[in-house]
């Protein structure tokens, strides 16, 4: 005969002991003091030169520069996600040619490097001086000579060839049904790209594109092989070489990719937060009570005990 335990007699359910892992505690106070090691030392040693970083830390040229990459950045990538969203169309296109066209560009953009092609859009003034087109003669001096618009356009146009992946591999990713209920619907080829197809592409597409922001938004430094010295890399490396104080100022180079960068994360953050809506697949309390009715059966570890009657 069994014998029931009253409430206060009954181990307390679902009682988690957690594991101890002594090693996670002896790796995190050796991270730990490995951090403070590099902290302190850094901060003792005149080789820094932190006061030179504080004092150009929020130099006026510095700060010029700064907004110089952040144009650069926004022009570039607008020039990458419009080529590369039109890359993208006639990638997946039926028609052969611009299906071979897209495949060319891709295949030239994405297999040289991005600053040999930097240099070779800074050389175009030697080589196009000037364009017959029949009728007349274009001349391209006062074009080929504005380093930034060249700066701009190379960077945009490699990242056109990554970014056309991108938006293909989003615009694939959602299923065929949607676009035959949206035309059983009568929309329009461009209402459903625009109501259907793009909202659910977006999910896939925003991760990797801003991904894709934050790198290019680093690879303004490269732009000196156009050349084109003012944006913040170049203009913080013409002032340590005016002062033969490298390290301070790519201190504060570093600083300022890092503040920008942090915030481009956040507006990532808030952005993937916004397109990602309606597509948890954590159950409400509502959906699991709806499951278990529908079940019928509790599960197998489940016991459920008779009431007595009274």
């Amino acid at each position: 005969m069994s014998t029931r335990l009253s409430p206060r007699q009954r181990p307390a359910d679902n009682q988690v002991v957690p594991l101890k892992h002594p090693g996670r505690i002896v790796a995190a106070v050796i991270l730990v003091a490995l951090a403070a090691w590099v902290i302190i030392g850094a901060a003792g040693n005149s080789a820094f030169g932190w006061g030179t970083y504080v004092d150009y830390l929020f130099d006026t040229r510095i700060l010029a520069a700064l907004w110089k990459t952040v144009a650069l950045t926004v022009l570039a990538m607008v020039i990458g996600v419009v080529v590369g969203a039109l890359m993208a169309v006639l990638r997946m296109s039926p028609n052969p040619v611009m299906r071979g066209f897209s495949w060319v560009y891709l295949w030239l953009f994405r297999g040289t490097p991005v600053y040999v092609q930097l240099v070779f859009w800074g050389l175009l003034g030697t080589i196009y001086q000037t364009i017959n087109v029949g009728f007349a003669e274009i001349t391209l001096d006062s074009f080929l000579s504005n380093f930034f618009v060249l700066a701009f356009l190379g960077l945009g146009l490699n990242e056109s060839a990554y970014m056309a992946e991108i938006v293909r591999a989003g615009v694939q990713s959602v299923p065929e049904g949607q676009s035959e209920a949206s035309k059983a619907l009568g929309m329009t080829w461009g209402q459903n790209m625009r109501r259907t197809v793009l909202p659910q592409a977006m999910r896939i597409i925003i991760p990797p594109t801003g991904n894709e922001l934050i790198s290019m938004l680093k690879t303004t430094s490269l732009v000196i092989a156009v050349p084109y010295a003012g944006e913040l890399y170049g203009r913080s490396t013409d002032i340590a070489y005016a002062m033969f104080e490298p390290v301070p100022m790519l201190l504060v180079a570093a600083t300022w990719y890092l503040v920008i960068t942090s915030v481009l994360m956040v507006g990532q953050h808030y952005l993937e937060k916004f397109y990602a809506r309606g597509s948890s697949r954590t159950l409400t309390s509502r959906q699991l009570a709806a499951l278990a009715d529908a079940e019928g059966v509790p599960p197998a570890n489940v016991t459920v005990e008779e009431q007595e009657n009274r």
